[in-house]
């Protein structure tokens, strides 16, 4: 989605009330559970989590799924192991309507990015 939002809230709020709405925010839960440090910001007309213009993760909702786009996903997840069974690309997760959240991985993978990050490390591509 090509959002001219200006702010998180008015991104959320222009999103059509359906699956995708959901499971964005279902992510998105998941980053600010974990990394409640992190602001929260629109950043290349999506949301996008980091801190300064360090940014961790960007979320956005597509037509046919939900991105979550992390840098280099093989970075985080060298073996695949946590991301089984999802769409993936270099830098971006792909969430479809039929692939239920909470039966991915999706939050120990989060989990991962953000503690590489706090240290430090190369997430990015």
């Amino acid at each position: 989605m090509q959002s001219d939002a200006r702010t998180p809230s008015e991104y959320i709020e222009q999103l059509e009330d359906d699956w995708r709405c959901e499971k964005l925010r279902e992510i998105r839960a998941l980053i600010m559970r974990q990394a409640p440090e992190l602001e929260e910001r629109i950043h290349y007309k999506m949301l996008g989590y980091g801190h300064g213009d360090n940014y961790v993760f960007h979320l956005n909702a597509q037509r046919h799924y939900v991105s979550l786009y992390v840098g280099n996903a093989s970075r985080i997840d060298p073996d695949g192991a946590l991301l089984k069974g999802l769409n993936v690309g270099k830098g971006c997760i792909r969430f479809t309507k039929t692939k239920e959240v909470a039966e991915t991985r999706i939050d120990t993978f989060i989990a991962r990015a953000i503690e590489r990050w706090r240290s430090g490390e190369d997430i990015d591509c």
